[in-house]
């Protein structure tokens, strides 16, 4: 009897199962890695500075998986080519590994080969998505390298001020991701919040509006400019005040009141309400209302943490031939992730004595939410579909 290749097992078969898979289980260990460390109960070598490692492992470590699961899936779709599978996505998700792990291994390793192997994972990302983009002359899906190579630039500010090659630059890079990942965000969201929409709630009609489409983007873009030039003061809080209003009257156009009833409709909402939650909090960190950390944990946190968590349950379930509904357990880890952000974000505001408290409350929260996911969608992504299709 012929032995099955590795490479050809399900979880190969297309970039949403390698990096949902990843992105799930790294949320469970980095975030537990990361309390123990905020604890104080574990100290260990790294490259990164404890803070900034928190951050760019969430953000261009967790973040850039689901990321790259979801453009290699929706690439595929839209330009009707093959993204990379087998063997090819193994090696790139090994790589994406590889930046994970090779921090721990500070004065065992060159910190530039430790930089290299973390910092080459997005331009090969970039590359294997390009190709089919090229090939079929979908020329508008080309925002979405340069989204990734912007986050690139932002990994690199970040190397670079730990190699001693520039200074006060690993900041900026973390600033120039998360804003990156945010008007991602918003961009997608147009693209899949009215078709998901639609097809959620069945006869239901959307109407899309690219005017408001480009001006939640571009005010959204104006914010996080400011912010990356340290401009704050009343022209911030107007451009977050801006933003704010300008993406709550795009999603309430898309609005319908019915999708409390469909779970994977509500998350997105949502997550959604968290980004605009956090521009007006950073209308008010723009006064010293509140310290902008609370707005960052707003867009981190509650848009991105619960979007991503989000898309990944709906697009696992639509590209394995399942049908498009949560199951009770994911509907409570939905709640649980909202939870995480309510508690990390919200609560602190109000009660500033009870901080540690409440950030060791979200952690549980969030681990039980990727827990949930990560039980739930381990065997979805790594059997095949059960319509017998590829992929």
């Amino acid at each position: 009897m012929k032995s099955q290749n590795i490479f050809d097992l399900p979880l190969f078969a297309l970039g949403f199962r390698t990096f949902f898979a990843l992105a799930g289980l790294s949320a469970l260990i980095l975030i537990v890695l990361w309390n123990a460390i905020f604890q104080g109960s574990l100290t260990t070598e790294n490259y990164f500075s404890n803070s900034f490692w928190h951050a760019h492992e969430m953000l261009l470590g967790y973040s850039a998986a689901v990321i790259a699961g979801f453009l290699l899936t929706a690439v595929k779709n839209w330009t009707g080519r093959p993204t990379v599978s087998g063997g090819q996505l193994a090696g790139l998700g090994l790589l994406w590994i590889y930046g994970r792990v090779v921090p721990f291994y500070e004065g065992l390793l060159p910190d530039a080969l430790i930089a290299l192997l973390d910092f080459s994972f997005l331009p090969l990302l970039a590359y294997q998505i390009s190709k089919p983009i090229l090939q079929s002359g979908h020329f508008k899906s080309l925002v979405f390298i340069g989204i990734i190579l912007l986050l690139t630039l932002g990994n690199a500010l970040v190397h670079l001020e730990i190699l001693g090659l520039t200074e006060n630059t690993a900041w900026l890079g973390i600033q120039l991701a998360v804003a990156t990942i945010i008007v991602l965000i918003l961009i997608i969201a147009g693209r899949v919040f009215p078709f998901f929409t639609e097809r959620g709630l069945m006869g239901t009609i959307v109407i899309r509006n690219p005017v408001l489409d480009n001006l939640a983007i571009a005010t959204a873009i104006l914010v996080f400019g400011l912010q990356f030039f340290a401009i704050s003061g009343t022209i911030l809080a107007i451009a977050a005040v801006m933003a704010a209003l300008a993406n709550i009257i795009r999603a309430s156009g898309w609005y319908v009141r019915k999708i409390w009833y469909v779970p994977l409709l509500w998350i997105l909402y949502t997550g959604y309400g968290w980004i605009i939650f956090g521009f007006i909090l950073t209308a008010l960190s723009a006064y010293s209302v509140i310290i902008p950390s609370v707005a960052l944990h707003a867009f981190t946190i509650g848009g991105i943490g619960v979007l991503t968590l989000g898309m990944m349950a709906r697009v696992s379930l639509g590209h394995t031939g399942r049908a498009l509904r949560a199951s009770n357990t994911i509907a409570i880890a939905f709640v649980l992730i909202n939870l995480a952000a309510f508690f990390r974000v919200f609560l602190p505001i109000t009660f500033p004595g009870w901080y540690s408290v409440f950030i060791y409350i979200s952690t549980l929260f969030w681990l039980l939410a990727f827990s949930l996911f990560t039980f739930v969608y381990a065997p979805i992504l790594t059997n095949p579909r059960i319509d017998g299709q590829p992929g």
